[in-house]
C-alpha cells in the first residue's frame, strides 16, 4: 500500500459522496441550533470541539484505534469485544441508530467496492451490525492504511459532515462553513492524539450531557430537518 494509494481509498471512504447516508444525521446539532446553542460560526465552533474533545470524538476515536489494532493483528475476538462495545457505548436511540446505519452501510459498499476476506468474515461474525468508527477502522487496517492517516481522516470527515448540517440548520454561508471547519483543525488534532494514547477503553468517557440532552430532545422536536 503506497501513500497514494492509502490517500485514494480514504478520500472515497471519507467522502460525503460515499452511500452511507451521513448527510441525513446532524449528531444534536439540528436541536443545539434550535434551543439556541449555536447560533453562529463562533458558537459552532464551541459546540463542535467540545463534541470532539470531550464527548462522541473522544469515545469513537479511542475505538477506532482499539479496533484498528486488533485488526491489524489478526485479534479477531478482540476486534469483536470492541464492535460489541462500541455499539453499546450510545446514549440515546438516535445516536445508536446514527451510527449503526452508517456503519452497516459503509460496510455493504466496501465489500463490494474494495473487497477484501476480513471484511466479509467480520459481516458475518456481527451479523451486519456494525458501528461506523468500528467499519471504518477495520476496512483501513485490512487494506493497510495506517491508523494515524486513517484516523484523522476520520476525524475530520466527522467535523466536516457536522458542520455541513449546521451550515443548513442555522443557516450559515459556506463561507462560515469553512472557517470553522479551519478553526477546528488543532482540536480534530488533539482528539487524534489523545485516541492513540489510549491503552485501556475502561478509562475513556465523555463529559458531555447537554449533547446527550440534545439527542433527546431531538426524537420529540416538532420541525426536523435531519434524523439525529
Amino acid at each position: 500500500m503506497t501513500l497514494a494509494d492509502a490517500l485514494y481509498r480514504l478520500l472515497a471512504w471519507l467522502s460525503p459522496a460515499y452511500p452511507i447516508g451521513a448527510f441525513s444525521y446532524s449528531h444534536g446539532v439540528e436541536t443545539a441550533v434550535e434551543e439556541g446553542l449555536v447560533t453562529d460560526r463562533a458558537s459552532l465552533v464551541a459546540w463542535l470541539g467540545t463534541v470532539l474533545q470531550d464527548g462522541t470524538g473522544r469515545v469513537d476515536g479511542a475505538l477506532f484505534a482499539v479496533a484498528w489494532q486488533a485488526a491489524d493483528g489478526g485479534d479477531w475476538k478482540g476486534f469483536d469485544a470492541v464492535a460489541g462495545r462500541a455499539a453499546a457505548w450510545r446514549g440515546t436511540s438516535e445516536m445508536a441508530l446514527e451510527s449503526r446505519q452508517q456503519g452497516a452501510s459503509f460496510l455493504s459498499i466496501t465489500r463490494k467496492a474494495w473487497p477484501h476476506p476480513d471484511l466479509d468474515a467480520a459481516h458475518e461474525r456481527l451479523e451486519g451490525e456494525i458501528t461506523l468508527p468500528v467499519a471504518v477502522a477495520l476496512a483501513a487496517a485490512v487494506h493497510g492504511i495506517a491508523l494515524d492517516l486513517a484516523l484523522g481522516g476520520y476525524l475530520h470527515a466527522f467535523a466536516a459532515n457536522l458542520i455541513s448540517a449546521a451550515v443548513r440548520a442555522v443557516p450559515l454561508g459556506q463561507s462560515d462553513g469553512q472557517l470553522a471547519l479551519a478553526a477546528l483543525e488543532g482540536a480534530v488534532r488533539r482528539t487524534l492524539e489523545d485516541a492513540l494514547a489510549v491503552t485501556d477503553l475502561d478509562e475513556v468517557g465523555t463529559a458531555t450531557p447537554l449533547l446527550d440532552w440534545c439527542s433527546l430532545r431531538h426524537e420529540t422536536q416538532y420541525t426536523r430537518l435531519f434524523r439525529s
